[in-house]
């Protein structure tokens, strides 16, 4: 972006003030060797060289997938869960329940209609976007029973929608959740809030500066890895940002080119995995969208974190 200038005027002479400009973030778009797993031409040689295909994701006729999760030791016995969100307009939305050794869908529960776009578990919640910019809660305990139960069991929040400045999307990273803004013509804000026993978030203070078209987001002990994207003829961006500075210009990042419309990722057992709204019914059948996806794609993180050590 190139800088502004701020003009006044006095009795008997005009002074121009250059302001600072944001500096334009340079992704990497090169193709060059690069060889697809899915449909559609590449996005970049260095997105095909790290992901490749991983667990399907169930519903796509009906929904739209938006935010995703993880939830380690889900049924007590030691085994985990991938969680999907995904919505329908005028109708409940949805979270699946993944196995991510196997792929299988476990259990599909329907909750109050929002656009889900961030889900994730902390302290014996799970958290998801509600309406505007709110975050709901929903105890562990009753999205368990319910991913048990036969059908599409309906699950209901517990408490009222807790309002933030923006729940576009969510992560979490011990009891810290991270959830922020899309914002489609310029970057966006995210905060962090503490997570307490009872599922209260405290809001802390100062916002991360994040990048334009933020639709999901999973954080790491020294990264946080953000993918973007709008519009389905337009290919996404995955950033990894150095964690520390809240100045996006400051931050230590590396960005890449992705297939077309990228929404949630999380974080399990050391990879990442990646969700695409682009096979859903509202898009899949459409010959304009870049890229149809109807898997989840993973990589290993290590792969990602290391393009900023």
């Amino acid at each position: 972006m190139t800088a502004f200038l701020l003009t006044t005027t006095a009795l008997t002479a005009t002074v121009t003030v250059a302001l600072p400009a944001q500096a334009a973030i340079t992704c990497d778009t090169d193709t060059t060797g690069g060889s697809t797993f899915y449909d559609g031409p590449s996005a970049s040689r260095k997105y095909d060289a790290r992901f490749s295909n991983s667990a399907s994701i169930p519903n796509l006729s009906t929904h739209t997938p938006q935010g995703a999760g993880t939830w380690y030791n889900w049924d007590g016995s030691g085994k985990n869960l991938l969680l999907v969100a995904s919505y329908r307009s005028g109708a409940d939305s949805q979270i699946y329940g993944i196995d991510p050794a196997t792929g299988s869908t476990v259990g599909v529960v329907a909750i109050a209609e929002s656009h889900v776009g961030g889900i994730a578990v902390s302290k014996g919640w799970a958290f998801v976007s509600g309406a505007g910019s709110s975050i709901r809660k929903y105890s562990l305990t009753a999205l368990r029973d319910a991913l048990k139960a036969a059908g599409t069991p309906y699950l209901t929040q517990v408490g009222t929608a807790r309002d933030v400045a923006a729940a576009s999307f969510i992560g979490t990273y011990g009891d810290s959740l991270f959830a922020g803004s899309f914002n489609e013509t310029g970057r966006g804000t995210m905060y962090e809030y503490k997570i307490a026993t009872d599922g209260t978030l405290t809001t802390l203070a100062g916002a991360w500066e994040i990048p334009t078209k933020t639709q999901g987001l999973t954080v790491t002990a020294g990264h946080f890895i953000y993918s973007t994207s709008y519009g389905r003829t337009n290919r996404s961006n995955l950033y990894v940002v150095k964690r520390g500075q809240k100045d996006l210009d400051a931050a230590a990042l590396s960005c890449f080119r992705a297939p077309s419309m990228t929404e949630g990722i999380t974080e399990y057992n050391g990879t990442a995995y990646l969700v695409y709204e682009s096979a859903s019914h509202l898009y899949g059948s459409d010959p304009n969208t870049l890229n149809v996806i109807p898997r989840m794609h993973k990589a290993t993180i290590s792969s990602l974190t290391s393009l900023v050590p």
